[in-house]
């Protein structure tokens, strides 16, 4: 006897809604593991550098390319992922950051500094063309994803978003600690070969498990085309330009100096970045509970983001008059100061992360996260080269008041977004 086919009520999983669930928790597990290496390899170079006596700027410096490389790696990665699908551009972000660990670890101690310092830096931008290239990709896919699975709610976008942040900063934290362990234990060279030996196992999971042409569509012709964006995006990008500024204004130098120059040894410090690191991942990903849901996806989520912003903007500035009327305790004070910057700041970066993919069309994802997130490393970039400058110039203090200026600015960029969809652009 043929049995009847399912009727709607009885929830059978539909193929597709697999596939795309699968395909989720592939491309999610492959950051994973990109993430656990790259923040690994931030604490390997700003601690091994440190211990050998450069300066805040210099430290700063050998970040800067690492972050401006990702400006244009998101631009041409998210064309490229709409071009020659998501997976392929993994492959390459993947390999490219094998390369980078490769010719970071061919550094000699014996070399001038101002060479080392120039091979560092070259390796360094190698790894951030790979880093940009890997996220856009790995973004990309959650929506191309999501749109293969409508069934599982009008959420389930945020919810995978939130995930994927949240989860890929924990590793991120993880990466923080791991970095600070190989350094101990390995040895800088020796560290960076075991980093590229796991990264070439997620690279085989990618290639034999991903399909190849994943997000493939027709790519914008111009780079007129290729920047015409939408309101919503390009708000979205100012405004993470400010955000993510004013993160790292204090985050890549600032603080880690700072908790070093008033006794924390680097174990300390770095236990501290990854504790941090981790605990902002927990809260991305519990952002879709602590946001209120609207059934459109963005009534309430614009002025969430909104809010938040203004919220966040205050914490430097408490932290600033702490440190300028140099309260007791005032390591524990920055400390504590900092977790509440965390929490803020994760959930704004979630709903920041949730809106550009709400904003995006399908057929142009890739394209319209490749433009966002080189927004973001330009606030990266920026606020890199401010965290050495600022803090040189006036030390932590100095730091925090940046940060503020440019939550301020995020906050204005914010009250400009749109609360309605934008129309679907129609693939060229």
């Amino acid at each position: 006897m043929t049995p009847s086919p399912a009727t709607p009520q009885q929830a059978t999983p539909q193929p597709g809604a697999t596939k795309a669930v699968r395909h989720y928790a592939i491309v999610t597990a492959a950051y994973w593991g990109f993430t656990l290496t790259d923040g690994a390899l931030r604490m390997l170079v700003l601690l091994h550098f440190y211990r050998l006596g450069y300066s805040p700027f210099t430290l700063a410096f050998l970040f800067l390319l690492y972050e401006a490389a990702g400006i244009l790696a998101n631009l041409v990665g998210g064309w490229l992922a709409t071009r020659y699908g998501i997976t392929r551009m993994l492959t390459v972000g993947l390999v490219t950051q094998i390369a980078g660990f490769t010719l970071l670890s061919l550094l000699q101690p014996d070399w001038s500094p101002a060479m080392a310092v120039a091979w560092v830096v070259l390796a360094q931008g190698v790894c951030g063309v790979a880093k940009d290239l890997t996220k856009t990709a790995s973004k990309s896919a959650i929506k191309v994803t999501q749109a293969q699975a409508k069934d599982q709610g009008s959420g389930q976008l945020f919810q995978w978003v939130a995930w994927f942040t949240g989860s890929k900063n924990a590793m991120k934290g993880v990466g923080f600690f791991l970095g600070g362990l190989l350094l101990q234990t390995l040895g800088f060279q020796a560290s960076l070969w075991a980093m590229a030996g796991l990264l070439a196992l997620v690279l085989v999971g990618v290639v034999t498990a991903l399909p190849q042409m994943m997000g493939k569509s027709q790519a914008s012709k111009s780079a007129k085309e290729l920047f015409a964006k939408n309101t919503g995006i390009n708000l979205l990008a100012a405004a993470r330009v400010g955000l993510f500024g004013a993160r790292d204004v204090w985050f890549v130098v600032g603080v880690p100096v700072f908790l070093y120059s008033v006794g924390w040894n680097f174990t300390m410090v770095g236990g501290f970045l990854a504790a941090w690191t981790i605990g902002y991942g927990l809260v991305q990903a519990l952002a879709p509970q602590i946001v209120r849901r609207s059934p459109d996806g963005l009534s309430r989520e614009v002025p969430a983001a909104r809010h938040w912003s203004a919220a966040l903007a205050l914490v430097p500035v408490a932290l600033a008059l702490a440190v300028a009327l140099q309260a007791p305790a005032l390591e524990w004070v920055v400390v504590a100061g900092l977790a509440v910057f965390g929490f803020a700041f994760a959930v704004n970066s979630s709903v920041h992360s949730y809106l550009v993919l709400a904003y995006a069309g399908s057929e142009k994802a890739a394209e319209d996260v490749g433009f966002y997130y080189a927004a973001n490393a330009l606030g990266r970039f920026l606020g890199t080269l401010l965290s050495g400058l600022l803090y040189q110039w006036g030390g932590l203090l100095y730091a925090l008041l940046g940060s503020a200026l440019m939550l301020g600015l995020c906050w204005l960029v914010t009250l400009g977004l749109p609360t309605t969809r934008p129309v679907s652009r129609p693939a060229a």
